[in-house]
């Protein structure tokens, strides 16, 4: 694996890329991936190696599960990754995460230790899961539309007080949109006749993303009262407003933010691009974020580390 660029983003996957198995060829092959695994178990009150890569399914799908699981796998990817091949921590010049990715990306820019990141994030899951129980919500991808007329899609089948609207802005003809249930159950057929590809409900708990999340941003925010924050070592792309930050305090304010705003992260890479970043390396599980980034721009060098 070798990004030939002299400017490198590093990127962490967000919920949705979890998969029965990963972290477990990192954790065969390298003991540093091991005893990520083994602080993070003593830190949540169970075996996330365990739940990582046997699963049940369902349970490592939930949300508070789910979240330490992505977390501790990207970390780990990264982690190993640099120390095979040291000479990319110069090329590394920025980092992002998609949604829960972006807490991954501000421990590794050294804005959050690694266990008080570990507490964070499983503080984080169970906020939003909790958010999600309160209301009947979800999520749905749009294929083939572009945001205009997502827009104006979750409009029309929006109804009353019902929350509908584009959530994670991933890349050109891909959208995924958040609300309550009744509204996505109306979406196919409009998307459809306003010439989306394909509509796929998301496996997710809620209508992250959205207001529906509110309820999820003050439990979050004491969360991230309790830990400290430190100014990161390279820039972290906000999900928020897709620019750099390396402030504590600009940090602490938007990932509190994150919830209840949509996923800019088209907006985030093309700003990357701008910067002067020349390459993207993925490291985490699975490959999501190569492929938004291939649609994107095609000829973007990327690369992926995490699952051998």
């Amino acid at each position: 694996m070798a990004l030939n660029v002299d400017s490198v983003a590093i990127l962490f996957p967000g919920q949705g890329a979890q998969n029965i198995g990963m972290g477990r060829w990192l954790c065969e092959n390298y003991p540093q991936a091991r005893a990520r695994y083994d602080a993070a178990s003593e830190i949540l009150g169970y075996d996330l190696a365990a739940l990582s890569f046997e699963g049940p399914e369902d349970k490592l799908n939930a949300t508070e599960f789910c979240q330490p699981a992505l977390f501790v796998v990207g970390m780990a990817a990264a982690e190993v990754l640099l120390s095979e091949r040291p000479e990319l921590s110069d090329s590394i010049k920025a980092t992002a995460g998609l949604s829960l990715g972006e807490y991954t990306a501000v421990c590794f820019a050294g804005g959050i230790q690694f266990e008080d990141a570990v507490r964070l994030v499983q503080r984080r899951g169970e906020a939003m899961q909790a958010a999600s129980d309160a209301a009947e919500s979800g999520m749905a991808s749009i294929l083939g539309l572009d945001l205009e007329t997502a827009q104006a899609v979750c409009d029309e089948c929006r109804q009353g007080d019902e929350v509908l609207q584009p959530a994670n802005l991933l890349c050109p003809g891909n959208i995924a949109i958040s609300g309550h249930v009744s509204a996505l159950k109306r979406v196919e057929p409009v998307a459809k006749n306003a010439g989306a590809m394909k509509t796929i409900r998301l496996s997710v708990a809620g209508a992250f993303h959205t207001p529906l999340m509110q309820s999820a941003v003050a439990k979050l925010g004491e969360a991230l009262e309790a830990i400290e924050i430190q100014d990161t070592r390279i820039p972290v792309y906000s999900n928020v407003d897709a620019a750099p930050h390396q402030s504590a305090a600009e940090i602490k304010n938007l990932l509190s933010r994150q919830v209840v705003n949509p996923v800019l992260w088209e907006a985030s890479v093309r700003k990357m691009m701008d910067d002067g970043i020349e390459g993207f390396l993925e490291a985490g599980t699975g490959r999501v974020l190569q492929g938004t980034l291939k649609r994107i721009h095609r000829k973007l060098a990327t690369e992926g580390f995490g699952d051998g």
